[in-house]
């Protein structure tokens, strides 16, 4: 029985999708009758290189792990080296007219700002002085910055 209101192109798309569900259908019977989705077939093992195989492992040759010896966190178990907060470096740009410079830290040779309310001696550029790294408004900044006496 035709509907009233059904185009050709309506019908075709109508058509196919049956078609479409029709086809799904008679894959799955087929899968199911074939039997190939066995469970066993799908394990993987994995042996003591870390390497992926088919073949279960040897019972022989399993060693036995105390929990405890097993680390979760980095930290846990080590003590942790008091670190040295303060650094050296150089002066390496200073505006006295602005009032900020920048300092290059010796050890991680990286440029860090500092402004002269952190300044706790006078400075020029090229001094060598100590300094703690603090938080700056943009970032990191230098604090408590003073002239290095040797």
């Amino acid at each position: 029985m035709g509907r009233s209101q059904e185009t050709y192109n309506k019908k075709e798309v109508r058509n196919r999708k049956e078609k479409k569900r029709k086809d799904k259908l008679q894959k799955r019977a087929n899968k199911k009758s074939e039997g190939k989705s066995n469970p066993d077939d799908m394990i993987a093992y994995v042996d003591q290189y870390g390497q992926i195989t088919s073949s279960p492992p040897d019972p022989d040759k399993k060693i036995e792990v105390a929990a405890d010896s097993i680390e979760l966190d980095i930290t846990k178990g080590r003590s942790a080296e008091p670190q040295d907060f303060i650094r050296r470096g150089v002066i390496i740009n200073w505006n006295d007219s602005k009032g900020y410079g920048f300092i290059r830290d010796l050890e991680s040779n990286r440029s860090i700002f500092f402004h002269a309310n952190s300044l706790e001696e006078p400075v020029k550029e090229n001094n060598m002085v100590t300094f703690e790294i603090g938080k700056g408004m943009k970032g990191p900044a230098a604090m408590k910055v003073k002239l290095l006496k040797e």
